[in-house]
C-alpha cells in the first residue's frame, strides 16, 4: 500500500502492482538526472513537433524524414502522426545501424594494428 496525502493533508491509501510502483521509481530517477519523462500510451500518436522532441531533432528534418519513407506516418486533415511504436522502431534500427558501423571501424582498426600494445 501507499499512502498519498494532498494540499489539504488529507491522506488516501492506493494498491499499486509492483511494477507500477517500479516505473515510478524509474520515472522519478530520470527527473532527478534532468532528462524529461514523456508518457506515451500503447498505440498512441504523436504530433511531428513530438515525434521530433522524443528524436532530438528539429521537426523539420524530422517531416523530411517522413516524407523520404524512414518512419511510417499518416495525416490527420492536413497534419501529419506519427505512431509511437513506429518512432521507436526507426531509433531501434538506427541504434543498430551504429552499432554496426562500430563493429565495422573496431575491425578495420584491429586489422591495421591499432589496438596492438606495445
Amino acid at each position: 500500500m501507499l499512502e498519498v496525502t494532498d494540499d489539504d493533508g488529507k491522506r488516501t491509501e492506493l494498491a499499486l502492482p509492483t511494477e507500477a510502483l517500479a516505473l515510478v521509481a524509474r520515472m522519478l530517477q530520470q527527473l532527478s538526472e534532468g532528462r524529461t519523462v514523456t508518457l506515451v500510451p500503447t498505440g498512441g500518436e504523436l504530433t511531428t513537433r513530438q515525434a521530433a522532441a522524443i528524436l532530438g531533432v528539429s521537426r523539420p528534418y524530422l517531416v523530411a524524414l517522413l516524407d523520404a519513407g524512414e518512419i511510417p506516418f499518416h495525416r490527420v486533415g492536413t497534419h501529419r502522426r506519427v505512431r509511437y511504436e513506429d518512432l521507436r522502431t526507426y531509433q531501434e534500427r538506427k541504434r543498430e545501424v551504429g552499432f554496426a558501423a562500430l563493429a565495422e571501424l573496431t575491425t578495420q582498426n584491429e586489422a591495421l594494428g591499432l589496438y596492438d600494445e606495445e
